[in-house]
């Protein structure tokens, strides 16, 4: 039995695909499907270290954005979108999988595609409240359309959607509380504000932050994911602000937090700060309140709504983009800090917000979906 994945180069959908492939291994050794093979379909592997541990082995295509406005370079994408095209055609007749699951992306339409022309079953997964132009096409097709937002299955067939909730990795769906403090140097008894900002970091929560910086570090530990390109920046930025404070020592800067340190630093966190993307499913998770801050509707449409949508479920406060300086940013933290039972509800709110069997009812669908399709073969 081979099942292809397929999906954009970023971690909102490159996560949730392993936490799937990890949920089809345990269905396979529970029932004893000694064939399972797993493939990645997609113009970089992302984290190929992840793919290696999974056991899932990668494929490259080619994929081409379609921009929204006029750029020379949507005619160089559509070359590589047709080539990715011919390249996962010609993949997908030579390992035939059973099914093919897509995250959606613009990286995730060449294998898709091919899946349709090769009449290979297509399981499809949203993360957004509003669908992206590939997942909306392919769920005229795909068999089974997972949903994480209640707000999503309004665009897709009623008869093939499911709300299922977002997967969440399991190497960091559950904090750690003890040791975290000394692992991560911080002082006992000073609540924490995480913050994160994405792999790549977010420039305007990274701004804001240390506009209000000096203020912070004198009732909070503030744990700074900042992104691999904004880190000398931010570091030396909180350096010079913090310069002659006693309290320096409580800003702890990171370009990135693996799993060990993120967990540890949700179990301490009192507040988490973040964007609107994936990252909201795994604050749920942890069942810390929030402060989510979406990205400019102008840069990107889903965010917003992603953020509302969390918020109405009582387990965050949303900040927009373009409401936010430091002396509000500083504000809204010291609200929520000190006032114990808004956050209690919001750590409810959470926790029934949160759907921990998602990965596990995503992959039973393929795994369903794949045995049918094996004896028909």
């Amino acid at each position: 039995m081979r099942i292809l994945f397929t999906g954009g180069g970023t971690g909102g959908h490159f996560y949730p695909i392993i936490s799937v492939a990890q949920e089809l291994q345990a269905l396979a050794k529970e029932k004893r499907l000694l064939d399972l093979e797993l493939f990645y379909l997609s113009p970089t592997p992302y984290n190929p270290g992840v793919l290696y541990e999974t056991g899932i082995t990668y494929k490259k295509n080619s994929a081409g954005k379609l921009r929204r406005y006029f750029s020379l370079l949507n005619f160089l994408d559509l070359w590589k979108t047709l080539w990715g095209v011919i390249i996962s055609t010609l993949e997908l007749y030579s390992l035939y999988p059973d099914v093919v699951f897509g995250k959606g992306g613009y990286a995730s339409f060449p294998a898709l595609l091919a899946a349709r022309l090769l009449h290979i079953p297509v399981v499809i997964h949203e993360s957004d409240t509003v669908p992206g132009r590939v997942n909306l096409w392919a769920g005229k097709f795909a068999q089974r359309v997972a949903v994480s937002y209640k707000e999503a299955a309004k665009y897709f067939p009623a008869g093939s959607v499911a709300y299922t909730g977002q997967p969440v990795r399991k190497e960091i769906a559950n904090p750690i509380t003890e040791g975290a403090r000394e692992f991560l140097k911080l002082e006992e008894d000073v609540p924490v504000i995480l913050i994160l900002g994405g792999s790549q970091g977010a420039q305007k929560i990274n701004d804001a932050v240390l506009g209000g910086l000096k203020e912070l570090v004198e009732k909070y530990a503030v744990i700074h994911q900042a992104g691999e390109r904004n880190i000398a920046e931010v570091s030396a930025t909180g350096e010079a602000v913090l310069f002659g404070s006693s309290h320096k020592d409580r800003y702890k800067p990171y370009d990135y937090l693996n799993p060990l340190a993120l967990r540890m630093a949700a179990g301490v966190a009192s507040v988490v700060i973040s964007r609107a993307g994936s990252t909201i499913f795994e604050i749920a998770a942890w069942r810390v309140p929030a402060i989510i801050i979406p990205i400019n509707e102008r840069v990107s449409r889903d965010q917003r709504s992603n953020a509302f949508a969390y918020a109405r479920s009582g387990a965050c406060e949303v900040i927009e983009e373009g409401n936010l300086t430091p002396n509000i940013l500083v504000s809204e933290l010291e609200r929520l800090v000190n006032n114990e039972e808004t956050r209690q509800k919001m750590k409810e709110a959470a926790r029934s917000f949160y759907k921990p069997d998602a990965a596990r009812l995503v992959a039973e669908e393929i795994l369903k979906i794949a045995l049918e399709h094996e004896v028909e073969k």
